[in-house]
């Protein structure tokens, strides 16, 4: 906490979990990736979160910028299914060994 302050803490980004990528029975669509927002189950709760930004952060062996963390980051696009997981696009497409982590769904920034 910073001297001075009172209060909670205030999280301004809601977490979700890579799923996958989008797909068909026979191709995938590594530009595209799913995500699953926490607390989003339907379509109509995503249609808040569309254009929001979202971030994955990792940790890399080497440092760059003083820093092993990294960050790549995306753009919620539109819903998927009905049980409101959501498309993003990420400005490089997210590596494999993504899947299942944590993504950082940002409430505040918005493209529209």
């Amino acid at each position: 906490m910073v001297k001075g302050r009172t209060g909670q803490r205030v999280r301004l980004y809601i977490r979700g979990t890579i799923l996958g990528f989008k797909r068909s029975t026979s191709n995938q669509y590594e530009s595209t990736s799913l995500v699953q927002v926490e607390g989003v189950n339907t379509k109509e709760d995503v249609a808040w979160y569309a254009g929001k930004h979202l971030a994955y952060v990792y940790k890399a062996k080497t440092k760059s910028n003083d820093t092993h963390y990294r960050c790549l980051w995306g753009k919620i696009t539109r819903p998927h299914s009905n049980s409101g997981v959501v498309r993003a696009q990420f400005e490089s497409n997210l590596p494999t060994e993504s899947m299942g982590r944590k993504v950082r769904v940002f409430m505040y920034l918005s493209s529209i």
